[in-house]
């Protein structure tokens, strides 16, 4: 059996303990508050996508099935209900996007504007030329790089981890 002093010592790193974790400083903070919306960060665990049958180029020569894609958009829908932000982090998770970006920039850009174009004339009602509008806003373009940026410390803090 331990002496007295060790016991003691053990219930005070414990004590310690307990109530750091209460506090929640045991776990490390998101890199940003839009992440603590379940329905944002890493909304497409549970959603299973055969890659290997992702066949960019035939979407560059004949166009894809916004159906195909309803998974992503019902995602989008639900976080652009939080913020704009939201729905931007959400986009920029999709895992066909990461193949995507892979590729040649004006292809992939394309597709991305297509993909957003497609999103708000089944959600918003608006034409094409509405859309390329609101995608060179200030408002989206503000909200979509700041949700590349905080994608890519997230990915940096979680490639540290491993």
């Amino acid at each position: 059996m331990a002496s007295p002093d060790k016991q003691q010592k053990r219930a005070q790193r414990a004590k310690a303990k307990a109530k750091q974790n209460r506090s929640g400083k045991g776990k490390p903070s998101p890199v940003h508050p839009v992440l603590n919306h379940p329905s944002v960060n890493e909304p497409f665990d549970d959603v299973f996508l055969d890659l290997s049958k992702f066949d960019f180029n035939d979407i560059m020569e004949n166009g894809f099935e916004p159906a195909d894609y309803d998974d992503l958009f019902q995602a989008m829908k639900a976080a652009e209900s939080i913020s704009l932000l939201a729905m931007c982090v959400v986009f920029l998770q999709y895992p066909v996007l990461e193949l995507v970006i892979a590729e040649e920039e004006d292809p992939a850009t394309d597709f991305l504007m297509a993909l957003l174009i497609v999103y708000r004339g089944i959600f918003h009602d608006e034409e094409e030329e509405v859309t390329v509008e609101w995608l060179g806003s200030d408002e989206f373009q503000d909200a979509y790089n700041l949700a590349s940026d905080i994608l890519q410390r997230k990915n940096a803090r979680d490639a540290g981890r491993r």
